[in-house]
Parts: C-alpha cells; structure tokens; sequence
C-alpha cells in the first residue's frame, strides 16, 4: 500500500499551536500515514546565490517558520498512532551529536512513531554561515554528518572519529525505538551517489514520476551488493513556491501514478496554498484532501 503524508502546517504568519494540534489531530483521524516537518530558520534580506524552490526567490512564507524538532515534539504528544517524518533536515542546520540526541528523545515521547528522517545539504548560504558552517563543504560535511548519527544511534559505548565530527568514547542516551530509515532530499549527480551510498529512501520533489523511476534507477545501480534498493517517498506541492497550483483531483491522479509505479509513498504540501490567511483556512483545505487517501488505496 503506497502511504500518504501530509507536510505539518510550519511556514507562514497563520500558524498557531492550536492549529498545528487541530491539524495533526484530525489528519490522523482521517487515516494519514505520517506528518511531516521541515527546515528553515532565517529569511534573508539579503540573498547570496539561488534560492533551491520552484521560484525565482525565496518566498515570504519562509519569514516565519516554526522549529521542525520541537514541532515533532508537540505533534508527539498530541497524537497517538501516526507516523512522523522529516522533510528534510537541512544538514548546515544542525550538528549531528545534538541532532542525534533531540531524535531520538522524540522517538521516544512518540512511542517510536519517528519513523523517517530526511536530510539534504540545503541551499541557503546566509542559514550556513549564520551556523558557522561554510556553505562550499555541505556535500561533505554530509558524507561525515550521516555516519556521526548513525554511531549516536548505535551502541555505547559511542566512538566516531571522521574529517567534521568527532565522538567519543561515550554514553549517548536515549537511544530511538528501533532504527531509523534516512531518506535523502539531495538531486545532484553527488547528491544521488551520496543517497546511493548512505540513504534507504529518496525525496525526489515533484519531479515527473517517469524522471524519477529512472533517476532512482541510477541510484540503485550504484547500490553496495546485498544491500536493499532505495525506494521513494514522493513531494507534491497543492500549491508550489511559483504559485503553481494543482487540483485536489490532480494531487490523487499523481498519487495514483506513484501506487501504481511501486514507491513507497506520497508527501502532500500545502504551506504555500495562497488561500491560506487563518487557522480556519487550513483546516477547510485538509478536510477536502479525502481523494487523495482513496487514490492510494484503490
């Protein structure tokens, strides 16, 4: 069965506890699979480089954006049986020590429901250095980044020594639930090795389902022997950062055409939805995305 989730509402001036609990509660109600965050945490006035949306620019939406860990925290304890995901963690955000620990403590106020941590390498020069991180290293700052989680998450006593991070030996407590699935979010020929040597899923965006079969196709091909292929958790936007906007219809067409192609999943965004100026508005919007469900299950 091809799972569906739904991007938690994060970005944007309407954003308020009430309605991201409201949301969260009533999307699990519904039958969605997961729910979703993801990461930003500045607006630049000023923008070095190019914005890595469907957009020309950085939109406004991004000028408030609430924090994905402690979002996950909250959507923890106010659900009980979904699942929760991020889409994506920009790596230059964050130090994966720290990172690994704020997991696996969600994880386990979610009763090991934190099933999904994506990861990119982010496209915001001002956020990377605001972090101290200098923007030319993400990609390998990623190749460390990953295996510095994945020894936090193992057994202690921890011990990790590579070119970025250094750990150990120590006592890194909690650990998750049980083992976490990365998922990339990266598109670059780099970006695929890298999913193909460190990832098990792939975040393609909304890419055209043909294109990512055969992207995937290559990614797998460069796949370690014995190890299983990478799947797919698809992203399609209601509204994407142009303003380009699809039908609730067309978001289950495309959601048929991912069930119907074998991935795993669909991640439906609606952040950017240009109706949505109240807590009212997003919940109207949810309570109209049933087809999308029923286009997964047929």
């Amino acid at each position: 069965m091809t799972t569906v989730g739904l991007c938690l509402p994060q970005l944007g001036p309407a954003v308020d506890a009430g309605l991201v609990r409201d949301f969260a509660q009533t999307a699990e109600g519904m039958g969605f699979d997961h729910l979703w965050v993801q990461d930003h945490f500045l607006y630049a006035l000023v923008q070095e480089g190019e914005y890595g949306g469907s957009a020309q620019a950085q939109p406004e939406r991004y000028q408030s954006v609430w924090a994905p860990t402690e979002l996950l925290g909250a959507v923890a304890a106010w659900t009980s049986t979904i699942k929760l995901g991020t889409s994506v963690l920009v790596g230059g955000n964050h130090y994966p020590v720290q990172l690994a620990q704020r997991l696996a403590t969600i994880d386990q106020l979610a009763g090991g429901r934190l099933d999904v941590i994506g990861l990119s390498v982010g496209w915001s020069v001002e956020e990377h250095r605001a972090m101290g991180v200098d923007p030319s290293t993400r990609g390998k700052r990623m190749d460390d980044f990953v295996p510095t989680l994945r020894a936090c998450w193992g057994p202690d006593p921890v011990v990790y020594a590579g070119p970025f991070f250094e750990v150990g030996p120590c006592l890194m407590q909690p650990k998750p639930v049980s083992e976490f699935r990365l998922m990339s979010g990266m598109w670059s020929g780099p970006g695929l090795a890298r999913t193909a040597a460190q990832f098990d899923l792939w975040n393609p965006g909304s890419l055209p389902i043909p294109a990512v079969l055969e992207m995937l196709a290559t990614v797998n091909a460069q796949r370690a022997e014995g190890r299983p292929p990478v799947d797919v958790i698809y992203r399609v936007a209601l509204e994407n950062t142009a303003g380009k906007r699809l039908t609730v219809d067309e978001v289950a067409e495309r959601t048929a055409e991912v069930r119907e192609a074998g991935l795993e999943g669909v991640i439906v965004e609606t952040n950017f939805c240009s109706e949505i100026d109240s807590p009212a508005a997003w919940m109207s919007l949810l309570s109209g995305l049933e087809p999308v469900l029923k286009a997964a299950r047929s």
